[in-house]
């Protein structure tokens, strides 16, 4: 059964290492050893992207380190991010530059040896900001006494000093600049003579730009304008006489005598710029002098030094010249030194561990940089020979001396050495040289003269002579009395690269690769073509092929068995044996393949970056599962000793709470047999004057109803219903019974409005009327009256226009009939103050006066007929017979207008009716299945109305 589940995880973890390696295909591998592709350089620029793209700026390759400046702030320089990466296992924690920083440190002071770090990169790559973070981190995480408190602060504001940027650029504020260095200077120990003697020198330079030239008559040059020169000589502390004649005219010494001769002015030029690079250069190397000076660390007893060298990278331009050349050959020697390192490192690692490696078909950058080497020594030589040898030399009699002494070298090309097709692509100017990084095509103009830059011996003199303190440091007397040549810029680069490789050469190196996006500076901007282009030009690719020429990742035997250890149950969770037995029996359960490793004394060699990923990846699925076991564990026991501990709560809970049941049950219980017997007399004694035996019963009645009665009290006036009271509170209930009922009356009372009382006046007008005498009453009385069934406008303006002068006081519509043919008709009754007028449309059909209205007649069924009477003698069409659906409405409304008593007649069978003087019409009234009028036989109206069941 055991062996079964162990055959399953096994294959789960085995099935797991095959899977997507989702995450690194986001965010890319943060060592490029790691990549499978490795010798591909879009796979380089495209794991370079991915992290780009995340906000990853540093990636490893080996222990250098790749930086691409974000051109923004990412919040990754914080001071718990300096502690985060204190004295951390180099690999253990994501690159970065504080790790290169913490590296070089720890090494230092465990070896006792000497370290420096070498950042190289174009400008705007971030080799001044990676600097600067590096010396941030000393700053803040090493010991720190009050000696090198100040030490600090010089360092870190010596950039401020050193940095002369752009004259005009919307993004610098030149006042806070200002600040920044006037703090720095008075940080660096800087007098104010000091500053004075500086700013003046730097003044200086800027003025001789100003100077102008012109050919007199011979072709000797003047100044014309002797007011730059007046301050010129001001700000350098020199003689205006002695300075114009230094830069018109040239000391010549013979044997025995001196001539001055006038210069041309081309030579002029010259001389005074070769006065502006002099001052300016020689001021420069002063400043650094002084700051280093102030930087000395006083306390000899310490010998190991970290050095940061900040160094421009490869230059290719569509035009290379001198400048170009010196850089690049400075690269050159610094690539070939980082090879040599790396390739020297490598190898006594793998023979320190015993490890088989063939790293000689992997020597060919150095073969090349050893080539190159010996081909920039030749070209500087010649450079030199051409400044000093006597007679015309020019630039192109130096590109015709290089084809003559270089031009069988293989690394060497010129338009004349070049075959068809490169000749197109060099000009006869230029030379082309191949690199370590590719071909470089360099244009001779201005060799000659940038390489000499003699500064001539009677300028020489005049600033000797200065009072300026510092100008006078620079510019020395001994070198008058030195009469030999100086050495060419050539030369001088030469045996500076030279001691700077040699100093190199005594300490432990650490590489930072700095690589621009995008030249605007913008952010989250990848340019690819400029990617690639630095990408080759610092060597990055071959690099990384020197660390790949092994093995792609190796540990020591106690970390790799630590970190994977739980993938192999033997292993975990934990190994008693040596650990490179462990490790062994480890990879060997994994099912590593013979050709993916190599185990040597104190580490595996793992080959490919496949098989680490896999492991790395099993080992992600295994810490879940095991997450899930330790946290059930966990879980479990924290569950059971909750269970504990709440079970022994609730068992001492349950027990005194019990207790309190018990107790609280046998005082109720007392408390209950001294109420019930209290209220047992009570009732005895009920009907007895109140006293102490039946006191609490009353009390107990008389709240028990009162507090009942709340929940019976009727509801309105005609509710008759009332709580049957005890008989001790009969008289109680009666007044309480009276109160309420006064109380729903006056609540009534004042709940009824003007209108509603008008209409209560006339329904009582209405039961005066019809109560008990016509059908249909009853149902009447729940529906309230109308002020009106028509409104003013659904009447004819020209009916109102004729009784304008009277108000409107009711209108309903209603139904005609003729008093010959009873013909129905549609009509509108409306009543005003003094009469009352049968209206068709626009005409007033009927007007009869109040006056002269002699009753009302209905009948006493349920039909809506009203006979409108009128007196015969008063000229009128006779009486009106009508039919309404709002009668009882109308007629009350009538009445209550006319103001006469008994005017209605509520008659049973028929009624008479006035048509004509003379004669008169009968309307019988009869009951039927269903509602009729019609005109019978006998020439009667005959009304049919249909009786209810009351």
């Amino acid at each position: 059964m055991e062996s079964k589940k162990e055959d399953v995880r096994r294959k789960h973890i085995r099935l797991h290492m095959e899977g997507a390696l989702t995450a690194r295909d986001k965010v890319g591998v943060q060592d490029f050893v790691l990549l499978d592709a490795y010798t591909s350089e879009s796979a380089f620029v495209d794991n370079l992207r991915k992290r780009f793209n995340e906000n990853l700026i540093y990636t490893y390759i080996g222990t250098l380190l790749v930086s691409v400046n974000p051109y923004q702030e990412l919040g990754i320089y914080t001071v718990s991010q300096m502690e985060l990466y204190q004295g951390v296992n180099f690999f253990e924690l994501p690159p970065h530059v504080y790790a290169i920083a913490d590296n070089a440190y720890r090494m230092m002071c465990s070896e006792l040896n000497n370290h420096f770090i070498l950042i190289s990169g174009e400008s705007g790559a971030g080799k001044t900001e990676a600097s600067k973070k590096i010396l941030q981190y000393f700053a803040v995480t090493c010991p720190m006494t009050q000696s090198l408190q100040i030490a600090r602060d010089r360092l870190l504001l010596s950039n401020p000093v050193l940095e002369g940027h752009c004259a005009k650029e919307s993004s610098i504020n030149d006042k806070n600049d200002w600040k920044t260095v006037s703090n720095a200077f008075s940080v660096i120990d800087f007098t104010e003579a000091d500053l004075e003697n500086l700013f003046g020198i730097i003044a200086s330079v800027l003025h001789l730009g100003n100077i102008g030239f012109e050919e007199d008559d011979q072709g000797c040059a003047t100044i014309p304008d002797t007011h730059e020169i007046k301050w010129i000589a001001k700000l350098l502390g020199v003689h205006p006489a002695d300075l114009l004649e230094a830069l018109t005219h040239r000391k010549i010494e013979a044997k025995t005598e001196e001539v001055i001769c006038p210069l041309t002015l081309e030579l002029s030029v010259y001389a005074r710029d070769a006065m502006a690079k002099a001052v300016y250069g020689r001021t420069f190397t002063w400043l650094v002098n002084k700051i280093n000076s102030s930087l000395v660390n006083k306390d000899f007893t310490r010998k190991t030094v970290i050095g940061l060298l900040d160094i421009y990278g490869f230059e290719v331009f569509d035009k290379n010249g001198f400048e170009q050349f010196c850089i690049n050959y400075c690269n050159e020697k610094l690539q070939q030194l980082l090879i040599e390192r790396t390739l020297k490192a490598e190898q006594a690692e793998y023979e320190m561990e015993g490890i088989e490696w063939e790293p000689i078909k992997y020597f060919n950058n150095k073969i090349i940089c050893d080539l190159v080497e010996e081909r920039h020594k030749g070209i500087i030589s010649i450079l030199d020979e051409e400044c000093i040898r006597p007679g015309p030399a020019t630039d192109l009699s130096f590109l015709e001396k290089l084809e003559e002494k270089v031009g069988k070298h293989a690394h060497f090309e010129t338009r004349k050495l070049a075959g068809p097709k490169g000749r197109k692509r060099i000009g006869w100017m230029e030379f082309r040289l191949l690199h370590y990084a590719g071909e470089v095509t360099y244009c001779t103009k201005g060799f000659l003269e940038k390489n000499n830059d003699l500064l001539y011996r009677h300028l020489k003199e005049v600033l000797c002579k200065s009072k300026n303190v510092i100008l006078r440091e620079c510019f020395l007397r001994a070198e008058l009395e030195n009469r030999r040549r100086p050495p060419t810029v050539g030369t001088q680069f030469k045996n500076s690269l030279s001691s700077l490789l040699e100093i190199l050469i005594s300490k432990e190196p650490s590489y930072i690769r700095c690589i621009k996006p995008n030249d605007r500076k913008e952010p989250s901007k990848f340019d690819d073509f400029l990617i690639r282009h630095q990408i080759k030009y610092l060597g990055l690719m071959e690099h990384l092929r020197v660390r790949r020429a092994g093995f792609a990742y190796r540990r020591k035997y106690e970390h790799f068995l630590q970190r994977y250890k739980s993938l192999c149950p033997d292993t975990w969770p934990h190994w008693h044996g040596p650990p490179a037995e462990g490790v062994e029996r480890l990879i060997n359960y994994m099912g590593y393949k013979p050709e993916e490793y190599k185990l040597g004394k104190t580490k595996i060699f793992i080959r490919f970056p496949r098989t680490l990923f896999a492991t790395e990846d099993a080992l992600e699925f295994c810490k879940h599962q095991l997450v899930a076991r330790i946290q059930a564990t966990y879980k479990s026991c924290l569950g059971r000793r909750e269970y504990v501990k709440k079970r022994q709560a609730a068992i001492k809970l349950e027990a005194h709470w019990r207790g309190a049941l018990a107790r609280k049950a046998i005082q109720r219980r007392k408390w209950a047999v001294r109420i019930i017997r209290k209220f047992i007399k009570g009732f005895i004694s009920r009907n007895k004057p109140l006293c102490p035996d039946n006191e609490e019963f009353i009390v107990f009645v008389r709240k028990n109803y009162i507090l009942n009665l709340r929940y019976h009290l009727p509801k309105t006036v005609l509710d008759k219903s009332w709580l049957r009271p005890p008989g001790i509170l009969e008289n109680a209930s009666d007044l309480l019974r009276k109160m309420c009922v006064r109380n729903l009356v006056q609540k009534y009372c004042r709940g009824i409005t003007a209108e509603r009382k008008a209409m209560m006046q006339q329904k009582v007008v209405t039961s005066e009327i019809f109560r008990g005498r016509k059908d249909g009453y009853t149902e009447s009385l729940n529906q309230p009256f109308a002020n009106s069934r028509i409104n003013e406008g659904d009447i004819n303006p020209k009916v109102l226009q004729l009784i304008s002068h009277e108000k409107i006081q009711y209108g309903v519509p209603v139904i005609k009939y003729d008093r010959k043919g009873f013909k129905a008709r549609q009509r509108q009754l409306i009543l005003t103050q003094k009469a009352a007028y049968v209206v068709e449309l626009a005409k007033i059909k009927q007007k009869i006066e109040y006056s002269a209205l002699k009753g009302v007649s209905t009948s006493n069924l349920r039909d809506g007929i009203l006979v409108i009477h009128v007196s015969p003698e008063d000229k009128q069409k006779g009486d009106a017979v009508l039919q309404c659906g709002h009668m009882f409405e109308a007629v009350t409304k009538l009445v209550m207008l006319v103001k006469k008593e008994n005017i209605v007649n509520v008659v049973q069978g028929s009624l008479q009716f006035f048509i004509s003087p003379g004669k008169e019409g009968t309307i019988v009234f009869d009951t039927g299945p269903e509602e009729q009028i019609y005109k019978n036989k006998n020439g009667q109206l005959t009304v049919v109305s249909v009786r209810r069941k009351s």
